[in-house]
């Protein structure tokens, strides 16, 4: 039977992150949900992009599963961007293969909470970096969802990193009767023009 979550973990160093991997475990034990590692798959940074297709096919939550990296996402997450949401699949020409489906941030963040504010080093509150998310998500026709963060990862005990864990496969078990979701708006349609784009002859000739 498909999968009807998928959950995409990143972190370059899984064996050294307690929160991440404590995650993803617990991901691992929701039957209805399938977990990629993609540093473990794709060590080498080649993504096979018609199996990431393939993987995206049935599930209604898509889950990016990772480490806050300099205010985004770990590099091999955002190749996967780059690659598997291609123009033509996952946007543009009419075609989006993700339209109607839901896209779930799970993040953690070495800094406490208290260091996103405006009076602190990281100057901005958290939900100040969450625009290309949300955007990405809305440009391939799927709802960005509140987001879970946990902050200051490597201060957290085990016992707090046990309870975030049971609360991210509660959360899983329980989708998509989250409480909150009764009031957020589907996602908007965002139709890229042809003429947005250069012509595959441009293109050839840039190359």
């Amino acid at each position: 039977m498909p999968a009807e979550i998928l959950v995409l973990t990143a972190h370059p160093h899984l064996e050294h992150s307690r929160v991440n991997r404590a995650l993803m475990t617990a991901a691992a034990q929701v039957e209805r949900a399938e977990v990629r590692d993609l540093y473990a798959l794709y060590p080498d940074y080649l993504i096979d992009v018609a199996a990431e297709h393939g993987a995206l096919e049935a599930p209604r939550l898509v889950v990016w599963q990772h480490p806050i990296h300099w205010y985004h996402m770990p590099p091999l997450m955002k190749l996967w961007v780059d690659e598997v949401l291609s123009y033509g699949w996952a946007y543009g020409h009419g075609r989006q293969a993700l339209f109607g489906k839901d896209l779930w941030l799970v993040a953690s963040t070495g800094g406490p909470e208290s260091s996103y504010r405006p009076n602190d080093y990281n100057r901005y509150h958290f939900d100040a970096f969450l625009p290309p998310y949300e955007q990405t998500g809305a440009l391939c026709g799927m709802r960005f969802l509140p987001p879970m963060v946990l902050h200051g990862a490597h201060r957290l005990s085990d016992d707090e990193i046990d309870a975030q864990a049971a609360l991210f496969a509660q959360r899983l078990h329980a989708y998509p009767d989250w409480p909150e979701l009764a009031d957020l708006p589907e996602c908007i349609a965002c139709e890229v023009p042809e003429s947005a784009r250069p012509s595959e002859t441009l293109q050839a000739e840039e190359v």
